[in-house]
């Protein structure tokens, strides 16, 4: 099924997306002159290759993602460092859902790749069931671990042919993306597929 992704503040950089793979990169009205029967999906803002979150390991094998039903117990933050690792030697199974929660809301953050060196199966196979690209991760990282790390990190841009994997903030500018952070992201898009939706 053939969709273009449009968002306000971007129009020049539509996406056509073919099943798993972009199938071109335009003008709004160029890409639906072409394919007047695609189904158009209108976004707030603006749509960027999304983003690598170089914390992969840190944020999902060595923090702990509470279920929200811990909330009054544990908050809603994430766990790292010591209490994180008692957690998970109480209870090895509750790594499973924490991983699962914790790609949500990486997703929920635009991220669409991860990098660093994932040594648990359990997580890799995760990461590798929703799509997520693993890449390299800069030499130094600047900052603590986070969902919305500093400096961003966008993917390069979109090509005809490419994975269809993006994100859309709602944000009117990169600049603006930069100083609001991921917490902005409306919509993520992994093998075509929208896997994040905001609300």
């Amino acid at each position: 099924m053939l969709t273009i992704h449009v968002a306000e503040q971007s129009q020049e950089t539509a996406v056509l997306v073919d099943g798993a793979a972009v199938a071109a990169v335009g003008p709004y009205e160029d890409l639906i002159a072409v394919r007047p029967s695609a189904k158009v999906r209108r976004w707030p803002g603006i749509l960027t290759p999304g983003l690598l979150n170089p914390y992969g390991p840190e944020l999902l094998e060595a923090s702990y993602h509470p279920d929200p039903r811990e909330a009054e117990a544990l908050g809603t933050e994430p766990i790292g460092g010591e209490r994180a690792r008692a957690i998970f030697r109480a209870d090895p199974a509750r790594l499973g859902g924490s991983v699962r929660r914790g790609i949500q809301r990486m997703l929920a953050h635009g991220t669409v790749a991860v990098g660093g060196e994932l040594r648990s199966r359990a997580v890799a196979e995760a990461v590798r069931r929703v799509g997520l690209a693993v890449g390299r991760r800069p030499d130094r990282l600047p900052g603590p671990p986070a969902l919305s790390p500093t400096p961003l990190i966008l993917l390069p841009g979109l090509v005809p042919g490419g994975p269809a994997r993006f994100a859309v903030f709602d944000v009117a500018d990169r600049a603006e993306l930069v100083g609001r952070g991921a917490g902005t992201c409306v919509a993520t898009v992994i093998g075509g597929r929208l896997v994040y939706r905001g609300l």
